[in-house]
């Protein structure tokens, strides 16, 4: 999880050489991921989440991500993973595929909290405002459930899209050319 966390960035952090380089809205996504999952497993009072994700929302540095992640995230790895000149770790291709198949049920389960907070929350305000009228909230349950049904449904083409994007991320971070020819769309 940590390795992982650290090879999301752009830059890793951690370096001395890549604190100066501008924060991107990428990598304060990055952090404010990772507090989110903190805050979800009680690891992070409210008061304590609010004030680190300000603090990621206002960062203008690399520099001053690890510090918001401090606690929650290990700030070395105890694997020694190789890594390439930008400070990403080197996947195996099992571990690209675990990843990728890792994004797409994070995908499928965003997609099915949006279908059942969606419909929870218009079934509410119906049932508040006109039960017996006309059901509304069908509508949004249809909209959110085909979301739901599609991302659930396209497996395959969601996890070789991952897959691609690390591949590529990876041969960016070696110094190796991407191929257009190897990017199978």
């Amino acid at each position: 999880m940590e390795q992982e966390v650290w090879s999301s960035f752009t830059h890793d952090p951690r370096h001395a050489e890549h604190a100066g380089l501008r924060a991107s809205d990428a990598d304060r996504d990055v952090v404010r991921d990772v507090l989110v999952e903190a805050y979800a497993d009680g690891r992070l009072d409210r008061e304590e989440f609010d004030a680190r994700s300000a603090a990621a929302a206002a960062a203008r540095t690399l520099g001053d991500l690890p510090a918001l992640l401090e606690g929650l995230v290990a700030a070395t790895s105890g694997a020694l993973t190789p890594l390439g000149s930008d400070g990403l770790s080197i996947l195996t291709p099992v571990q690209i595929e675990e990843r990728a198949v890792a994004k797409w049920r994070e995908e499928r389960r965003s997609a099915a909290l949006g279908f059942v907070f969606a419909s929870v929350i218009t079934w509410t305000i119906w049932a508040a405002v006109m039960f017996g009228g006309f059901p509304w909230p069908l509508f949004v349950m249809l909209g959110t459930g085909i979301n739901a049904v599609k991302t659930a449904a396209s497996r395959d083409e969601l996890v070789a899209r991952e897959r691609r994007r690390l591949e590529k991320r990876q041969r960016k971070a070696l110094g190796l050319p991407w191929k257009p020819d190897e990017a199978q769309e």
